[in-house]
């Protein structure tokens, strides 16, 4: 048995030892919500029902810059309508996993009688709170990427002074304090969202009570300023000065806060996962920090005792996914079940892996023993 195969036998034991207690839970999340649109762009149609799709983003760049001084035409085939927005999807696979999850975001307008009707399989398996509608996102897939198209007016409403407008102060710090996690993510979208991390930091968690972990997922801030993402990172390296604070970060999440923060990567970035992610979370004074890209997982954590462990893990990467639009979302629910299960950093690591891998493998997220049966005969990477 090779050290990923014993790694991944030991993970699929502790996830089935944790599974009473995981109904006992609690997680909150938020705050962003959409509804996605998964797409295909047609490259060749041969008739109604037949079409190649365009392979690559390479090779509808291509198709792009041909047009560039002329004009072309692209059909988009939507393949599917689906919950989207990371939040959602991280807290769906939470649900899915058995934790008992609240999940306050837009996910329908708070005027309205219930979430939006694209939320309907999630509100069976999780209590929402809707505060605005939700945005909208065409996803459109190829063998190497996709492509997010975002249209995110709504996501306006998504600031501390709606959430009190809808919960109530007291209501929402008690849904915080009665949580073992608190995840916020998609800061790079929400443009107010900033207001949540003051909210936290000057009134909801200073004190003596006990305080939630709180897993933060930036999501692509490349759109964001230098500035505004300096000030982020300072607002949650205040965070981590009162609670353990995760942050998860994608490859080239990874790339743009070590940059902001001054940080030198090595030339092959994708090498150095396990080294960036321990200087990250140094960094900002976090208790943990991960990296994902697609083929593996790096991570380092400080222990009760003030002793970092690092590891990297190489998950079940699949050329050809079945779904790959919401992948990131799933690594983050199951290394933060990994992180609430107790679980070693390289343990953590693989059912983050697993269940991404899982959930591009079958179009949706793992129970919890369906994660630990995939990691009892975890595949190889292709």
């Amino acid at each position: 048995m090779t050290k990923r195969q014993a790694t991944a036998a030991a993970t699929a034991a502790a996830l089935r030892a944790f599974a009473d207690t995981a109904a006992a839970t609690p997680v909150v999340l938020g705050f962003d919500g959409f509804i996605d649109s998964i797409i295909s762009v047609v490259d060749k149609r041969y008739d109604v029902d037949t079409y190649d799709p365009v392979p690559t983003i390479a090779r509808f760049a291509e198709k792009i810059a041909a047009a560039a001084g002329k004009s072309s035409n692209y059909e988009l085939v939507v393949k599917q309508q689906k919950l989207g927005g990371n939040g959602p999807i991280m807290a769906n696979a939470m649900a899915r996993a058995g934790f008992r999850v609240d999940y306050v975001g837009a996910v329908g307008n708070a005027a309205n009688d219930g979430p939006h009707p694209i939320f309907a399989g999630f509100a069976e398996i999780a209590t929402l709170h809707p505060i605005a509608p939700p945005a909208l996102t065409d996803a459109l897939e190829f063998t190497d990427g996709k492509l997010m198209v975002g249209k995110h007016e709504s996501l306006r409403n998504v600031n501390q002074s709606q959430i009190d407008a809808v919960l109530d102060r007291d209501a929402y710090a008690k849904l915080v304090f009665g949580a073992k996690l608190l995840g916020v993510v998609n800061w790079s979208m929400c443009p107010l969202l900033g207001t949540v991390f003051d909210a936290l930091a000057d009134e909801v968690l200073p004190g003596d009570a006990t305080k939630p972990q709180v897993f933060i997922d930036l999501t692509d801030p490349e759109k964001r300023t230098e500035q505004d993402l300096k000030h982020a990172l300072d607002e949650i390296a205040n965070l981590a000065t009162m609670t353990g604070v995760t942050l998860g970060l994608n490859l080239k999440e990874a790339s743009q806060v070590a940059h902001v923060l001054g940080i030198e990567i090595e030339d092959e970035p994708e090498l150095a996962i396990e080294a960036t992610a321990a200087r990250l979370r140094s960094a900002l004074g976090l208790r943990c920090c991960v990296v994902h890209p697609r083929r593996a997982a790096a991570g380092a954590i400080l222990d009760d005792r003030g002793n970092e462990h690092r590891a990297t893990f190489f998950g079940p990467f699949i050329e050809n996914p079945k779904l790959s639009t919401g992948a990131g979302d799933n690594f983050n629910a199951g290394f933060c079940l990994g992180l609430l299960a107790g679980l070693p950093i390289d343990q953590m690591l693989c059912a983050g892996t697993a269940t991404s891998g899982y959930y591009v493998r079958n179009a949706q997220s793992p129970t919890l023993a369906d994660l630990a049966g995939f990691c009892d005969a975890l595949p190889e990477p292709e």
